[in-house]
């Protein structure tokens, strides 16, 4: 079975030609697999009864793919397997340095290569890149067949691929690694003589690689440029070993150990779940989630956000000190900056998980925004209305107003809702306190 290549788009050779693998190339694209039988993970997908493995089985069209997973999940390992079959070729691009110019170039190739017989599979690594006209300009050759699509994505593509798009491939969802397959790939990398790191005779103890299988967060890629890292970094022995620590897998692994993007889906699922946990009173997994956020990168003043909303939304009156204590960390750290601004972060977490909970202010404003809807043309009652001149005063603008301080009794008798609104409570008396 031939390794499937990355074509230039401006060569067209009668076959495709094996790549050219250096001997320096990363490890992780070293060790990239070359057969189903070499993948490891995505059992949901592989496996002979599994999708994946009757599409390698099949001798059919290819269908047009999404392929939506995290980083070093396998997604581009998966293209190149995919469409390494008789009659195809692969041609990959990358939404991030190619536009509309570089496609059309790569379907003008596919439509060459058709009349000769060649099917041509476009990998798109990370298609979420693409604008709506670059996606658009995908559907043509998708729809008449002249491509199979496949596109490699980190984010939702429900929100980041065009729905014409998706109505014409099928989307496969890619699950982190677990810790067993990021093992098995540390291992591989240690005794595979011809594409892994046995030249470089490292040890490695078992303890460090398990370890590193779970601070990668289900990223072969992480794990393994790590380990790569680790190794080099090290001197040989006089017997040429390189005996490597969990202390030098941790400085090589630097940030990278932390799954976040801050202009990408995990920023908002990771802040969801600060804010749910801070809901749910359950300071700890607060505590964690926060961590989560700032270690990998953060904007401080946007956690410090979310937590004066969810003082207000959550906390509310059952607990007014919340929205004081939300407002002095946003303050302090904005005025310490980090490191130290974590500390008044930490402290509003924990208060806020601890503090009594309320949403009695959003489902009342709520109720009253709807009531207010329903209500918009309804005149303001005319006892309610300011007479600033004799002509208003004339018409009955404040006729029957009564002032509360000088006539306690109209806190009760005097209605200040539409006659329509009258009665109408959007807080209970507990709220209210």
């Amino acid at each position: 079975m031939r390794t499937p290549v990355t074509q230039s788009l401006f060569e067209l050779p009668d076959e495709p030609s094996e790549p050219a693998m250096s001997a320096d190339s990363p490890l992780a694209e070293r060790l990239r697999p070359r057969t189903l039988e070499e993948f490891v993970g995505q059992r949901h997908l592989v496996g002979e009864d599994r999708l994946i493995g009757r599409l390698m089985a099949g001798r059919g069209n290819l269908p047009s793919l999404i392929l939506w997973g995290g980083p070093g999940s396998g997604k581009t390992t998966l293209a190149r397997i995919l469409a390494n079959r008789p009659g195809m070729k692969f041609q990959a691009l990358s939404a991030v340095l190619s536009g509309v110019k570089e496609l059309r170039e790569a379907i003008a190739i596919a439509r060459s290569d058709r009349k000769r017989g060649l099917r041509t599979v476009l990998f798109i690594d990370e298609i979420h890149r693409f604008n709506k006209s670059q996606q658009d300009a995908l559907l043509p050759a998708v729809e008449d067949g002249t491509v199979t699509l496949i596109g490699a994505t980190t984010e939702n593509p429900s929100f980041e691929v065009n729905a014409a798009l998706l109505s014409r491939a099928r989307v496969l969802v890619l699950e982190p690694l677990s810790e067993t397959d990021i093992l098995i790939l540390l291992k591989r990398a240690l005794t595979d003589s011809e594409r892994g790191l046995v030249l470089l005779r490292p040890h490695v103890t078992d303890e460090s690689l398990g370890r590193l299988a779970k601070v990668a967060g289900g990223d072969a890629r992480v794990a393994l440029t790590a380990l790569e890292t680790a190794v080099l970094s090290v001197a040989p022995d006089e017997a040429g070993l390189r005996t490597v620590t969990w202390e030098g897998i941790t400085e090589a692994l630097g940030r990278s150990r932390f799954s976040y993007d801050k202009h990408g889906e995990d920023h908002y699922n990771l802040v969801s779940a600060l804010i749910k946990s801070l809901r749910n009173s359950d300071a700890n997994a607060g505590l964690y989630w926060l961590a989560r956020l700032i270690e990998g990168g953060a904007d401080p003043m946007f956690i410090a956000r979310r937590l004066c909303i969810l003082a207000s939304e959550d906390v509310g009156l059952a607990d007014p000190q919340a929205m004081v204590q939300a407002a002095a960390a946003a303050q302090i750290a904005h005025l310490i900056g980090f490191p130290e601004g974590l500390y008044p972060l930490s402290q509003t977490v924990v208060y806020l998980a601890r503090a009594p909970k309320s949403n009695a202010m959003k489902t009342g404003y709520m109720a009253a925004a709807a009531d207010a809807a329903a209500t918009a043309r309804e005149p303001v009652p005319l006892h309610l209305r300011n007479a600033v001149t004799p002509l208003l005063k004339g018409v009955g603008y404040g006729e029957g107003y009564r002032y509360v301080h000088n006539d306690p009794a109209a806190a009760e008798e005097m209605q200040c809702l539409p006659p329509g609104l009258v009665g109408r409570e959007y807080l209970t008396e507990r709220d209210s306190v």
